[in-house]
């Protein structure tokens, strides 16, 4: 039996083991909320998770193309961006899907021709984290062009307030009209 009919026949235990890496990236009563609530409803970013874990999963066992990869991972990592991760830990638990492989696998992956399909398997994991990589530049760079946007914006507001653009005159602070 080769990797690929391996890892289809473990799935969904290696979905779980790998949701759980990616929810122990979070405080733990957070983490215990991810992974207790499955409802999209009330629980959407751990439901939007798991499904793009699952997709990104299919997608490396189908044919590793960068545009479905993509798309399934930026939502996961446009949140973890949002909630200002460090790279290293927006992207970190894509490493654990290795992790989680040799842990159901197990001695079955170590295993002569295994083993070579499994680093080759592992190559395409390392190519999905510097993709996530990019992704999370990307989110962060645009999260800086707003907050300076709104910075701009603020400093306009103030100097009208002041009467420092057009030349017009405003109101000063602490005398009242006489």
């Amino acid at each position: 039996m080769g990797l690929e009919s391996l890892l289809v026949r473990n799935k969904r235990t290696i979905l779980d083991k790998w949701f759980n890496f990616l929810s122990a990236t979070y405080p733990a009563d957070t983490a215990e909320f991810l992974r207790r609530t499955g409802d999209p409803f009330s629980n959407p970013i751990g439901s939007s998770a798991r499904s793009g874990l699952e997709a990104i999963f299919d997608e490396l066992l189908g044919g590793m193309d960068p545009r479905p990869l993509s798309d399934f991972l930026d939502p996961i990592i446009r949140i973890r961006a949002v909630q200002s991760f460090t790279p290293s830990q927006a992207v970190g638990f894509i490493f654990s899907l290795k992790t989680a492989i040799r842990d159901v696998l197990g001695e079955a992956a170590l295993s002569q021709p295994l083993f070579s399909e499994l680093q080759e398997f592992e190559l395409r994991i390392d190519e999905l984290a510097l993709l996530g990589f990019n992704l999370y530049m990307e989110c962060r760079e645009k999260l800086f062009q707003l907050k300076e946007e709104e910075m701009k914006t603020r400093a306009i507001l103030l100097l009208a307030e002041a009467g420092a653009i057009h030349g017009k005159p405003g109101p000063k602070s602490g005398n009242p009209k006489s």
